[in-house]
């Protein structure tokens, strides 16, 4: 078993609104993965910051999280995601949810990973995922 962790969760962890630790809770011993999606995503937070020093300490955070072994979005995930997308849409989320969304869920479910949010209502509806909710008890 492992995680993937929403990039919600890592902003947070670099704003410092959580810890290293709080996210340990959840993972426990498992392997943390980080996707391309969330490097994207930080990468695009960082550079658009007109302020150098912020810009500076979240691309050091980027660093550190890029140490963490990438999970690769390949031929499977694209399939997982095309499904998922067509799934939501049947059921009226249509254009109503991100698509980094669905390619992080997607990578989650390809490779049974749990996926860790902040954003329950963002991936609740979205089968076959082992979603896990920041701030909600562990099972």
């Amino acid at each position: 078993m492992g995680f993937l962790i929403d990039t919600c969760v890592w902003v947070d962890v670099e704003r410092g609104k959580i810890s290293p630790q709080d996210v340990s809770y959840y993972t426990e011993k498992h392997p943390v993965f980080i996707s391309p999606v969330s490097i994207a995503e930080l990468t695009c937070g960082a550079e658009i910051t007109k302020d150098e020093s912020i810009k500076q300490k979240r691309l050091a955070a980027l660093n550190r999280l890029k140490k963490k072994p990438v999970l690769i979005i390949d031929e499977t995930t694209g399939d997982i995601f095309g499904r998922l997308s067509a799934a939501l849409t049947g059921h009226g989320r249509g254009a109503h949810f991100r698509v980094q969304d669905i390619w992080l869920a997607s990578q989650a479910i390809q490779h049974g990973y749990k996926f860790l949010t902040l954003h329950k209502k963002d991936f609740a509806d979205i089968q076959g995922l082992d979603l896990v909710v920041f701030g909600e008890q562990i099972a």
